[in-house]
């Protein structure tokens, strides 16, 4: 919330416009005292906003509002308020994810600590194992962990990136949709450089150690244990980004005419859960699977990345 106001009076006022403003609406005095706006309006109002709560920083947003009219960072900061808050709430402890064989079993090392151990199958998924800052995880971050974990630091930067797409993609077996999306995401890495936001596929969301099969007719305790992509961006905020195959709306068997039938209760079942990613602060875009069979979806995937980007990237400076 802090950076995202410090955007919105960035993008309206001047730099000493800026500095009334945050003593007028009752911000502790600049520290040291002779700290100015003029070098970074955003990283001023963000030091002077220093020590808020999260309720406070809310009452705060709404007066900024008050004197925000349009732009891309003022609409930002509108949708966090509508949210009640920036992100989701807790910090990241375990990202596990891009598994491309069975599933892996974990134990508590410390459960007081949070210390999970994989102790079967840890060769079959990745695990970063490194904090995550307020600026989220970027492709390069990403590749700095890969270089350590897959003992890389012999080859060039490039040919790392490439050797991590290369696993990454592996996880995606034979699902076509899903590469494309990856594929969509690698250009931009090639065009945009590897600051961006990281691409991850197939990150565990839930985690039930027990087979799908264990639990017979009844409902699994923890569904879709597996996000299809997530992208951590700065201030906790997580996109989830799904390609929505037959699966996930139509019965598993094909009858002889090769055709699917709907099935109700598992497209509920989906957008139950989809309700319950969004009270928890996460974002969630689809693709239906036929979309992304249909000509132009390498243009239409490197529109919405441009969007998306649009939508939660912070304004520079």
């Amino acid at each position: 919330m802090r950076g995202a106001i410090g955007q919105a009076l960035r993008e309206a006022m001047s730099a000493p416009k800026v500095e009334q403003f945050c003593t007028g609406i009752g911000l502790a005095p600049p520290h040291p005292p002779d700290d100015v706006a003029m070098i970074s309006k955003a990283a001023y109002v963000e030091r002077r906003l220093g020590g808020k709560s999260e309720p406070e920083l809310l009452q705060l947003a709404l007066q900024v509002l008050d004197e925000c009219e349009g732009g891309d960072a003022a609409a930002r900061l509108a949708d966090l308020v509508a949210g009640g808050g920036t992100g989701v709430a807790g910090e990241m402890k375990n990202l596990i994810f891009a598994a491309d064989g069975p599933k892996p079993e974990f134990v508590f090392r410390d459960a007081l600590n949070n210390d999970l151990e994989a102790i079967k199958n840890a060769e079959y998924c990745l695990i970063y194992d490194r904090p995550l800052g307020d600026d989220g995880l970027t492709w390069r971050q990403l590749g700095d962990w890969w270089t350590g974990h897959a003992g890389l630091a012999h080859l060039p930067e490039r040919e790392i990136w490439n050797n991590l797409h290369d696993r990454l993609e592996r996880s995606l077996g034979d699902n076509v949709g899903e590469r494309h999306i990856l594929d969509a995401y690698k250009r931009r890495y090639r065009r945009l450089g590897p600051d961006i936001p990281a691409l991850i596929p197939q990150v565990y969301l839930h985690y039930d150690p027990y087979p799908q099969a264990r639990y017979a007719r009844s409902t699994p305790p923890l569904v879709r244990q597996r996000m299809d992509f997530l992208l951590l961006l700065p201030h906790r905020i997580r996109v989830v980004i799904e390609w929505d195959g037959a699966q996930h709306y139509a019965d598993d068997e094909v009858l002889a005419n090769l055709r699917r039938y709907a099935n109700p209760s598992r497209y509920a079942a989906m957008m139950a859960e989809d309700r319950a990613l969004r009270l928890r602060g996460y974002e969630v875009y689809r693709f239906g699977g036929h979309e992304l069979d249909e000509p132009g979806i390498e243009q239409r995937l490197d529109r919405f990345f441009d969007d998306l980007d649009r939508r939660y990237a912070p304004p520079a400076g």
